[in-house]
Order: structure tokens, then sequence, then C-alpha cells
């Protein structure tokens, strides 16, 4: 029988990481799997998280300068 996939909705690179460092799956969801991650191959989520920035850079630099034109949403109903 092939190989099932029965993870659907967790990111595929965070299964990749999981399965290269023998991490058994079952019962995880995407958060659990972070965390878990996190805590045995902190080097592998600081890179992933290195990525995801760099890859992401424009999106964030595009919502910064509206943030700093036009202020945050719904700043105007703030009482803080």
């Amino acid at each position: 029988m092939g190989k099932v996939d029965l993870n659907i909705g967790i990111d595929p690179e965070l299964l990749a990481q999981a399965e290269r460092l023998g991490i058994d799956v079952g019962g995880m969801d995407e958060r659990t799997l972070r965390l878990h991650l996190q805590k045995v191959d902190p080097a592998g989520a600081e890179e992933r998280a290195r990525r995801w920035a760099d890859e992401n850079a424009e999106a964030i630099r595009v919502h910064n300068e509206f943030v700093r034109k036009h202020g945050a949403f719904g700043a105007e109903w703030r009482r803080w």
C-alpha cells in the first residue's frame, strides 16, 4: 500500500523537517508541531523564520509604509 498523507493542513516544510528528525507527527496539529520543532531543532526554526522574513520582506515594507502614511486600522477607536 502507498503512503497516505493524513496531515492535511500542515505546512509540508514542517512535515519534511519532522521526517528528517524522525519525529512521529501523528496526532499533532501544525501549532503543536511548530512548538515541538522549535524545542528539538531551534536552528531549523530560526532558518524557517529567516527565510519567511526574506520571502515576505517586500510585503512587510509596503504594509509598514501604509501604516506610517495612514495609521493602523482602528486607531481612531483606541482608548489607550
